[in-house]
């Protein structure tokens, strides 16, 4: 079946830089566009920074959709393609418990027509993950507690039952949004950037910054820098300790998913094809996934000051990284940090008011719990 084309986020759909590339693949991909064309790449200028830092730019992905932001469109784009191919009316997906994954799913595949279930595990509090609660149930997600990876899994596989029997043809999507269709994603991202590149937007990076959460946005980067020719180096920070992915697994998935694309459109070859060097960092992870670390904070506060909005959990972790390089003289130029944040105000799109109330009593107490971020 051939891609089912839906504008939505209040814009025309524009032609993937993938499919402008490789025609061949929109015939056979399904594909529900979400962004209203590339998203800006700019000169990133930050407070505080020694006076030789090298040339810093940052690609806007918090511009990439008028109704959620940040890296989860473009992987939605592909999911939702797909889900929508086989006329799916359920996701079903997982998280922890202020998942920006699991919102961005929400918000988008009901304006697809599909309604969400957030299977959510623990994670350390803070009041963005306690708003986030109450935006997943103000966007209409169902909840489900899985308190941890063992029952999260059993909940998936009940929950998944209970829609099959109901007919709803349930899509799972992997934590993240990381499967081969959701990949896809930065596979067309890597191609975005290197019109760019052609085009003198930005200069080719030395170096690209990503924070590594469940590592599909890097391994459809390093896929897509081996088959667009960019030299750039990947520079993955390491966000998650829950299951996290190695080096040699986004090497190998990327190779993969090299390898697919091969299978599908005979203008792509996958012999011959070296891997993209990539720095896996992991120095700012802080002591668990979610942690506040003092270097997040401060670059969330840099970033705030050149008019960025990051969060503590993957963006400014990613940017601490930064920070720590150009300070210590280790930043090669030019640099280029990947915003995967969303800068949408959701809040002030939901369509429910932020109601305690019509939070599942499961997780009444992370809304009474105090915190401090």
């Amino acid at each position: 079946m051939g891609p089912r084309f839906v504008h939505i986020c209040g814009v025309a759909a524009a032609p993937s830089a993938l499919f402008r590339t490789h025609p061949a693949l929109a015939a056979v991909l399904p594909w529900h566009p979400l962004l209203s064309g590339p998203t800006p790449v700019e000169r990133l200028v930050l407070p505080e920074l020694p006076a030789d830092t090298p040339d810093l730019w940052i690609k806007r992905d918090d511009r990439s959709c008028s109704r959620y932001g940040g890296n989860k469109p473009r992987k939605l784009e592909f999911i939702l393609g797909a889900a929508l191919a086989r006329r799916s009316e359920r996701l079903i997906t997982t998280g922890g418990l202020g998942t920006h994954h699991g919102l961005a799913t929400t918000i988008l595949g009901s304006e697809a027509g599909m309604r969400t279930t957030l299977i959510l595990v623990d994670q350390p509090l803070t009041r963005e993950v306690q708003q986030s609660l109450l935006l997943h149930a103000a966007y209409g997600a169902k909840l489900v507690y899985g308190r941890n990876l063992p029952g999260a899994a059993a909940q998936l596989f009940r929950v998944l039952g209970t829609s099959t029997l109901r007919m709803e043809r349930p899509t799972y999507v992997p934590t993240g949004g990381t499967s081969r269709h959701g990949n896809l994603g930065f596979v067309a991202a890597a191609f975005e950037l290197a019109e760019q590149v052609e085009h003198g937007d930005c200069p080719e990076p030395a170096d690209i910054y990503i924070a590594i959460g469940s590592g599909g946005s890097l391994i459809g980067l390093a896929a897509g820098l081996v088959l667009t020719g960019l030299r750039s180096r990947l520079v993955g920070v390491l966000v998650n300790d829950v299951l996290p992915p190695s080096p040699r697994r986004i090497l190998g998935s990327a190779g993969s998913l090299i390898d697919w694309l091969a299978s599908l459109d005979a203008s792509i070859s996958s012999r011959g094809r070296a891997h993209p060097d990539l720095d896996y960092v992991k120095d700012q992870l802080g002591p668990c996934y979610g942690a506040v670390t003092p270097a997040a904070r401060e670059a969330m506060t840099l970033a705030r000051q050149a008019g960025i909005q990051l969060e503590t959990t993957y963006t400014a972790k990613c940017l601490a990284e930064i920070v720590v390089r150009a300070r210590s003289g280790r930043l090669r130029g030019p640099s280029l940090f990947w915003n995967t944040y969303n800068g949408v105000d959701v809040v002030a799109q939901a369509p429910r008011p932020l109601d305690a109330a019509i939070i599942p009593p499961a997780f009444q107490r992370f809304l009474r719990e105090p915190v401090d971020d």
